[in-house]
């Protein structure tokens, strides 16, 4: 369960790093951020922000709407998925108590 906690704490920050990069959309020189993911060795995964180093157009940023929308459908999918593993986990974990109790 604590594996798709990290999961779900990924997504979250690569939602909320398309969510910045959105609102910044219209701010000049604007170099939108990106999430790079990772796995942690206690079998987690974990996301760290970072600027793109991108170049920035002339008087405008280098956000590309359609790939942050992609980004941001991208993460409530692997959010949900966690969020299936958690519940499964959750379920095993109240029949093995139930079991323990019999």
């Amino acid at each position: 369960m604590g594996i798709a906690i990290s999961g779900m704490q990924a997504q979250t920050t690569r939602l909320s790093t398309s969510a910045n990069n959105v609102a910044n959309a219209l701010t000049p020189g604007y170099d939108r951020a990106v999430t790079s993911l990772s796995t942690r060795v206690d079998g987690g995964a974990s996301a760290s922000v970072s600027p793109s180093g991108e170049a920035t157009l002339p008087g405008g940023p280098n956000v590309d709407m359609a790939s942050e929308m992609l980004d941001a459908i991208g993460a409530e999918l692997s959010f949900k998925a966690n969020a299936s593993v958690f519940e499964t986990g959750a379920d095993m974990w109240d029949v093995l108590m139930r079991i323990k109790r019999d």
